[in-house]
């Protein structure tokens, strides 16, 4: 095999990975977070909250990975974040 050969593979199988994380990640069902909910976060992946011209409660979520590097999506309620001069 040459090099090109043996680089294309990799760039291949590569991009078959990323797919397949991708995929694995939009089958994440949100679970809706109540006060009392056990949460076991690793690390933070992402902080999102729908878009608001005020400064009262939005819906909010938040996608982290667990203890055991599994993505999950917990939804919950919070205040926007504003301008204090508002």
């Amino acid at each position: 095999m040459n090099t090109k050969a043996i680089y294309a593979a990799c760039l291949f199988a590569a991009l078959n990975i990323c797919t397949l994380s991708a995929r694995a990640e939009a089958d994440v069902t949100a679970k809706t977070y109540s006060y009392g909910t056990h949460l076991d976060i690793k690390k933070v992946v992402s902080l999102k909250q729908d878009a608001s011209n005020s400064c009262g409660i939005v819906d909010a979520h938040l996608t982290y990975l667990d203890s055991q590097n599994k993505t999950q999506v917990l939804d919950y309620r919070k205040f926007a974040d504003c301008d204090s001069d508002n």
